[in-house]
């Protein structure tokens, strides 16, 4: 039987779904989700095995127009993908009109080499009337290989998305090993998983001022638990109040909530100690970048 493989690109704007999208393909979660803009800042790998393809997932940052250094690092290594890959995704969702951000996007889509399919997303908020119309406004602005409506949430047309996506594979080499699903080592995940609860537990500026750093990671003897120590960087002392919370309680929530998805990742018992540390301005210098795992040659 002849093993088929290729790279696949997942391309939009923030908050499209692409990390959701990701996710139920994998049956597992690899990217972290939440309601807050630019939740994704590295590219993740999701590696999808079966017995006769490999298709490999890009899942990008949303692309937005950048205010910091790191933003533009995030803009930067979603298109990035654009020279890597075999297909690209364009998902943008059906319940909102198309925006000057996926005018920009399809600007660059028209320039790469690659197919594009655009995927409609959240077909489940809108009246089918609503996303014939914005399919057609799409299909408009350039030409697409193939248009899927999709609802990542709810898992409506996801399987035919994949099936278009391996008819559509060459004959190629595996990769990965068949049971490897990202290419990200565990202390990524567990540093996105702090984070993912700081997301979503916290509003304003702060999101996008939290980076983790995970200082170590190793196995206790004695407890036989997984011993893992974090640091929450922020930018301000004002955010550190406000993550420590009163007495500790809302560290404490971030830290149990975190612990609990970690130990279902690793499939061990997990003892997690968190610190709040600030670091001015991190996100304009490129040296606190690169040391919290937002490194140029990324891309």
């Amino acid at each position: 039987m002849t093993f088929k493989s290729g790279f696949v690109a997942i391309l939009g704007r923030p908050n499209v779904g692409k990390s959701t999208f990701l996710n139920h393909v994998m049956g597992q979660k690899i990217a972290i989700m939440s309601d807050k803009a630019q939740t994704t800042r590295n590219k993740i790998m999701g590696i999808y095995t079966t017995e006769k393809e490999q298709i490999v997932f890009i899942d990008t940052p949303g692309i937005h127009k950048p205010k910091t250094a790191l933003g533009d690092f995030m803009v930067e290594s979603a298109y990035s993908t654009l020279r890597e890959v075999d297909t690209v995704l364009f998902m943008v969702p059906a319940d909102e009109a198309r925006g000057k951000g996926d005018d920009m996007i399809i600007e660059r889509l028209k320039a790469a080499k690659v197919p594009v399919i655009l995927v409609v997303n959240k077909i489940d908020k809108v009246h089918p009337d609503q996303l014939l119309s914005q399919i057609d406004d799409f299909r408009n602005q350039m030409d697409f290989k193939e248009i899927v409506p999709i609802s990542a949430l709810q898992g409506n047309n996801v399987s035919r998305l994949v099936d278009i996506l391996s008819d559509n594979l060459e004959e190629g080499f595996q990769y990965f090993p068949a049971d490897q699903i990202t290419d990200h080592p565990e202390r990524f995940l567990v540093s996105e998983m702090i984070r993912e609860k700081v997301l979503h537990l916290t509003r304003e500026e702060i999101p996008h001022s939290v980076a983790v750093v995970v200082d170590s990671m190793k196995r206790d003897e004695e407890t036989d638990k997984v011993h893992i120590r974090a640091t929450i960087m922020v930018e301000r002392d004002s955010q550190k109040g406000i993550i420590i919370g009163k007495g500790g309680a809302m560290l404490k929530k971030i830290g149990s909530m975190a612990r609990r998805d970690i130990e279902l990742m690793l499939g061990d018992k997990v003892f997690l100690e968190t610190w709040v540390k600030v670091k001015k301005n991190w996100r304009d210098k490129k040296l606190d970048l690169a040391d919290f795992g937002y490194n140029e040659k990324e891309y």
